[in-house]
C-alpha cells in the first residue's frame, strides 16, 4: 500500500510541484491550503507524514503542529524561510522532526522525506542491538520498539520518531558520550546534513517531556562542546 503524504501549504505553485514530485515515487499525496482544513483532514484521516509551512491563513504551522502533537507522533517536516530561524528552532521545540529552508530542492525534500520514513518504520521494528521483544530497559526507562512506547517509572512518554530515536541511542549505551555528529547519524541517518542546534532544540524538548512525568527528571546530561550522554543507572 502506498504511503501517503500530506502537504500543507498557502502557495498552489509548491503543491501542485511538490505534489507531482511526490507521486511519480509512487506516494499519495493530499494537499490542503491552510491549517484548518489540514488539521480536520489529518485527525479525520492520518497520514504518514506530513510537510508544513509555516505562514498559512486560518491557522499557522506553528499552531497545527501543537495541535497534531496533541494526538498523533506523525513524522513532520517544516518548510522556513531563510529569514525563519526564530520560527526553526521554535518549530524543532514543538516536536517537528525536520525543517527545510525555502528555496528548496525538491530532491533533497524528498530524501528527508523518505529518511523520515525508513525512520518510521524502522523504530517500530525490532532493532538488530535490542534484547528479544525489541525491549530497552535502563533503570526506570523502558523503550519498546515494536510499539514505539517510552515508559519512565511507570508512565508513558509521547516522543516523535526522531525523540525516540535520540533517547534510543543515549540509552543503548549508558555513560558513553555522543557527540552531535553521532546523534544525527543516529536519528537521521548518515549522509543527511543537520545543523547541530537541531540536535540541541531535540534533546531539550525531550528533557521537557519527561519533566512532565518526573520534575527532577535528569538522566541526560549535556556535556560542553562534546555531546551527551545518559546517566549510568
Amino acid at each position: 500500500m502506498a504511503q501517503t503524504i500530506a502537504l500543507v501549504d498557502d502557495d498552489r505553485n509548491i503543491l501542485t510541484s511538490v505534489q507531482m514530485t511526490l507521486e511519480a515515487e509512487g506516494y499519495t499525496v493530499r494537499t490542503f491550503t491552510d491549517g484548518e482544513s489540514a488539521l480536520q483532514g489529518l485527525m479525520s484521516k492520518p497520514a504518514d507524514l506530513a510537510v508544513l509551512d509555516i505562514k498559512m491563513p486560518r491557522m499557522d504551522g506553528m499552531e497545527l503542529l501543537q495541535r497534531l502533537r496533541q494526538r498523533s507522533n506523525m513524522p513532520v517536516v517544516f518548510l522556513t524561510s531563510k529569514d525563519e530561524e526564530v520560527d526553526e528552532l521554535m518549530g524543532l521545540r514543538l516536536g517537528a522532526d525536520d525543517y527545510i529552508t525555502k528555496p528548496f530542492s525538491q530532491r533533497l525534500l524528498l530524501e528527508r522525506i523518505r529518511a523520515l520514513l525508513r525512520r518510521n518504520e524502522a523504530s517500530r521494528a525490532e532493532g538488530s542491538g535490542a534484547p528479544p521483544g525489541g525491549v530497552i530497559a535502563r533503570g526506570d526507562l523502558v523503550l519498546d520498539e515494536t510499539k514505539h512506547t517510552c515508559v519512565w517509572k511507570g508512565k508513558q512518554v509521547q516522543l516523535t520518531v526522531t525523540e525516540f530515536l535520540l533517547v534510543k541511542a543515549l540509552a543503548v549505551r549508558p555513560g558513553m558520550v555522543k557527540n552531535r555528529d553521532q546523534l544525527i547519524d543516529a536519528a537521521y541517518g548518515e549522509n543527511i546534513y543537520v545543523d547541530d542546534r537541531t540536535i540541541d532544540s531535540h534533546v531539550k524538548r525531550i528533557r521537557k517531556k519527561f519533566r512532565q512525568t518526573d520534575n527532577v527528571f535528569d538522566q541526560i546530561e549535556t556535556l560542553y562542546g562534546i555531546g551527551y550522554r545518559y546517566k549510568e543507572a
